[in-house]
């Protein structure tokens, strides 16, 4: 384990390069030669790409309407008829299907491949191929037409990642329906408080999971849920686990209950008879939720149209994926990237969909995954594989990776040290993507192209079609290597149509545009490097700025989580009465030791040497567990409100969190500390 190569790496440092043979095939170059034939342009790399995307939205995505044939013999009557942001109006008068053309990609290959991987904790593996998808997911389009699902009528899941949660998916699109999930480790509490807002008719639902090894029983979960939601008709459920049989029919008053088997003999139509609805392209597909750590979660609604053709734009020309490739993230149905990992279908790509603990039964789980399918596009959140360091654990060890040729890292920002680890750990010859963007758009802002190089802890480019800004608090441009706001300067489709229960758009237009006029504001704090590629530090809302010099978290983070005493960390910025401030840090300590004073003057000597002097904390506490969200995200914000005195009940919302008895200390901490003029 050559934990010098980890410690000598240093951002910024080059990692890869791609070969002229990957530039070459790779999806971009395809298209950008395209462009340049149709076009009349003389694009030679992916920045001049870039920029010719930006010169004209309209354009650019007519030619990814064009090129990848998104509604084959449907007109439209003007690719973008509103540029405004909020308000952009695209391909008005086109009708589609996601779920249609992304079944159609099953023509770009063998239709007996594979198109879904499954493993799990709980059932035996499985594997449809693309004729066999198909044929699943129009026979329960089928059974939910005849349920009385119409267009615009909602759909839910409460369920694992499996084949089932992909079926369902897609049936509920084929009819028109608008699409919801949370993972089954949600709380009744965090599920009602999303499902109950959108009224959904169906819910798809198991009764039990398991996870590291232990089975959890969820029907208590189950029965709440449905008996809270007074607009459900009907629940389809799927045995899971332990729990072979519905055990729930006696609670549900008025609600009907379902086999999942039994939806999918319902009907014996084809795939090739049966009618997927057409609808707008600014028709709703789905609804996601912002993390709801302060209040209800809100709901954010995506347009058919809009994810598909980002899907595509961002399966091709970002992840370079195509109908040999096989991508797996590792996700669950309550996080966005459950919704991106689908979007490599759309080149024709496969998908594994794991349910269960990344590290159950050991380290080895997801390796052995990715070598036994050959999978090609790795994905998985920076705090998993930091994980994996701090086991000194290296998968090429025990595994052929070969088959890997790229890496995704999102959830949270990458340090060049976790990007030094996979060409040390897996092989040399990777692309690494580090990306940002989720939930508000269904994709990226800024992400990662084949045809660039790779440079330690830094995301390589701004997204096609994607008019990435670096502003300060005055909306002025930063230069190279200045922290300001991630801001986006032009629309882009899967934008959100709108906020469910926002009829005046109020809540929508606070989120993003109020900070800037007609400019999407998207809350993290962001700088240019001098590769061109960017660095994302964190929250804007959550950035430490004392005697003002701004630095984000997760450069805190990455400093003290170096040490080998320090297991997870938590930081946050109290700004006093008088230009006063106080900065606590919170630790979870590593089992065997102990804060000693030793460890903390390590602690505060280490943050000035590779942060920042003035970000010292005041003052170290050692927790049990940081608060996480439900979708992995440390709670500072809420943290913060609630440390600066403001009510629990205004602070933080227990339903989003993952953990939410680690939340217990920080309510305590709050009633004990006296933020005053005098001593802290």
């Amino acid at each position: 384990m050559a934990d010098e190569y980890l410690a000598g790496c240093k951002a910024g440092d080059l990692l890869w390069q791609p070969t002229s043979e990957r530039i070459e095939k790779s999806g971009t170059t395809e298209f950008r030669l395209w462009v340049n034939a149709e076009y009349q342009q003389q694009l030679m790399d992916y920045n001049a790409l870039w920029r010719w995307s930006l010169s004209d939205a309209a354009v650019f995505w007519e030619a990814i309407w064009r090129f990848y044939d998104i509604a084959p013999g449907q007109a439209y009557q003007q690719v973008l008829a509103c540029s405004d942001m909020p308000g952009a109006r695209w391909f008005e008068g086109a009708e589609l299907n996601f779920a249609e053309y992304l079944l159609r990609q099953g023509d770009r290959g063998d239709i007996a491949r594979a198109a879904i991987i499954a493993e799990s904790e709980s059932v035996a593996p499985i594997s449809l191929s693309w004729c066999e998808l198909r044929e699943q997911v129009v026979r329960l389009a089928s059974y939910l037409r005849n349920a009385g699902v119409l267009p615009g009528d909602r759909v839910v899941a409460y369920m694992p990642m499996s084949v089932e949660v992909v079926v369902a998916l897609l049936a509920s699109a084929s009819v028109g329906a608008v699409w919801s999930s949370c993972s089954p480790d949600f709380g009744a509490k965090g599920v009602v408080e999303r499902f109950e807002q959108i009224q959904p008719k169906i819910i798809f639902a198991v009764s039990a999971y398991r996870y590291n090894g232990k089975a959890f029983a969820r029907s208590a979960e189950l029965l709440t849920i449905v008996q809270s939601i007074s607009s459900l008709t009907e629940l389809i459920y799927l045995p899971w686990g332990d729990a072979a049989e519905p055990v729930l029919p006696e609670g549900l008053k008025e609600c009907k209950v379902t086999l999942w088997c039994d939806c999918l003999s319902w009907s014996d139509i084809t795939y090739e008879t049966f009618r997927f609805e057409a609808v707008p392209f600014s028709a709703p597909l789905w609804i996601m939720y912002s993390s709801g750590t302060t209040g209800i979660p809100k709901g954010i609604v995506h347009s058919q149209g809009g994810v598909l053709v980002e899907f595509v734009k961002y399966a091709w020309l970002h992840d370079d994926v195509n109908p040999q490739s096989i991508k797996f993230f590792v996700t669950t149905t309550g996080w966005a990237m459950f919704n991106i990992l689908l979007g490599g279908m759309m080149a024709g790509a496969a998908v594994v969909v794991y349910d269960g603990c990344p590290t159950y039964p050991n380290h080895d789980r997801l390796w052995d995954l990715c070598e036994r399918h050959r999978v090609s596009y790795f994905g998985a959140n920076p705090s998993y594989v930091n994980s994996l360091i701090q086991a000194r654990y290296s998968p090429c060890v025990k595994h052929n990776l070969q088959s890997v040729k790229t890496i995704a890292l999102t959830g949270s920002p990458s340090a060049p040290e976790t990007f030094a680890w996979f060409y040390q750990h897996v092989h040399w010859d990777l692309h690494i993507i580090s990306m940002s963007g989720g939930t508000d758009i269904c994709s990226a802002f800024v992400a990662g192209s084949p045809d660039l190089t790779v440079y330690a802890g830094e995301i390589q480019c701004a997204c096609l079609g994607v008019d990435v800004r670096v502003l300060d608090e005055k909306g002025q441009i930063l230069p190279v290597s200045e922290n300001g706001e991630l801001v986006i300067a032009q629309p882009i489709p899967s934008m959100p149509l709108y906020f469910w229960a926002d009829p005046q758009n109020e809540r929508y237009h606070d989120s993003y545009f109020a900070e800037f006029s007609g400019l999407w504001r998207h809350g993290d704090l962001i700088r240019l490097t001098e590769h061109g590629g960017y660095v994302i530090s964190g929250r804007s809302d959550a950035t430490l700025n004392r005697f003002g010099v701004r630095i984000g978290t997760a450069e805190i983070y990455r400093a003290i989580e170096s040490l080998p005493q320090i297991k997870d960390s938590l930081i946050v910025s109290l700004e006093l009465p008088g230009a006063r401030f106080y900065m606590p840090l919170f630790i979870v300590l590593q089992e065997g030791y102990e804060l000693t004073d030793d460890l903390i003057s390590e602690t505060r000597r280490t943050l000035s040497q590779q942060c920042s002097p003035r970000h010292v904390p005041d003052k170290v506490y050692v927790v049990d567990e940081v608060p996480y969200t439900l979708t992995g995200k440390k709670m500072e914000v809420p943290i913060k409100k609630l440390l600066l005195g403001v009510a629990a009940e205004k602070a933080l919302n227990k339903g989003a969190i993952a953990n939410p008895l680690a939340m217990n200390y920080f309510m305590e901490l709050a009633g004990q500390l006296q933020l005053t003029d005098g001593e802290v």
